[in-house]
């Protein structure tokens, strides 16, 4: 079952998922709740936590330096289980760590053939993600340092793009922009871990292109802590807007990644008696 989606710090939208979670944990047999974080996570783990269900929260790896402002509001929530994607939370000991979605992807040595045996840019994707928030510089810059004549994927999302002269589309199927991406020479991305993500599943080495809150382009610069993060790992490339340039472009084209095994997260386990009356139930409420 899906609800509405929430933006980030919407009490409205938190308020309404509050009566969907009410609902759809009154009706189930649920064993225990599970989230990868959001805004509709905490009025799920409130009330889950009501009913004594264990519950399970992983903050996204999106949150390099702390917690979410959701995060922090189920730290004041007893029994629930928290999990960190990054090692360097060395001030909130209630987080356990136990790898990250980056794991699975390393720096890796361009194959000769690969992408048209040379660096040269051709095909480009750009992807600026699903979120309510525009972000037209990103694609003005680009359209500054990109060769003329270059095939462009743009998926542009909720950023208007009337007067700049190209074909755009709002949002694409996740196969479809995999697919596009494997074709690319380059993929340009705003420092999403979803578009990041994806763009590393293509064997690419993403250029990212962090949001900032002083545009008005994210609720904050976590999309700044990312693109670090990733650079550091060797897995992505990352400027600003503003500092584009053929250079940059060329540098993320030359490089590329490889998928490797991560290591799973290993969730706390509920003591004996609990997982034993808990192994009767069947299903896991996801949110």
């Amino acid at each position: 079952m899906y609800i509405d989606q929430a933006n980030p710090r919407d009490a409205v939208a938190a308020l309404r998922n509050a009566r969907d979670a009410r609902e759809i944990l009154r009706r189930g047999d649920w064993a225990k709740v599970v989230s990868t974080g959001s805004v509709m996570s905490v009025p799920f783990f409130a009330l889950a936590r009501a009913q004594g269900l264990p519950c399970h929260y992983i903050e996204s790896a999106a949150r390099v330096t702390g917690p979410s402002l959701s995060a922090r509001l189920l730290e004041w929530v007893p029994g629930v289980h928290r999990y960190s994607q990054h090692k360097g939370w060395s001030d909130r000991r209630t987080w356990s760590y136990s790898g990250s979605v980056f794991d699975a992807y390393g720096p890796a040595t361009r194959e000769a053939g690969a992408h048209g045996g040379s660096t040269e840019i051709h095909r480009v994707v750009v992807t600026l993600g699903s979120n309510n928030y525009a972000f037209r510089t990103l694609v003005e810059g680009l359209l500054r340092v990109l060769p003329h004549g270059v095939d462009i994927l743009w998926q542009t999302g909720h950023t208007d793009t009337s007067g700049l002269g190209i074909e755009a589309v709002k949002f694409l199927p996740a196969a479809d922009l995999l697919s596009a991406m494997r074709k690319a020479d380059l993929v340009v991305a705003h420092a999403g871990v979803g578009s990041a993500l994806t763009a590393m599943r293509s064997g690419h080495t993403p250029l990212l292109v962090p949001r900032r809150r002083v545009r008005g382009e994210h609720v904050d610069d976590h999309q700044v802590q990312i693109a670090r993060h990733l650079v550091d790992r060797g897995v992505a490339v990352a400027c600003d807007a503003e500092h584009l340039s053929p250079a940059i472009t060329a540098a993320a084209a030359s490089q590329c990644v490889a998928t490797k095994i991560a290591p799973q997260v290993v969730l706390h386990q509920d003591p004996p008696s609990k997982v034993n009356r808990l192994l009767r139930r069947r299903r896991h409420a996801i949110a």
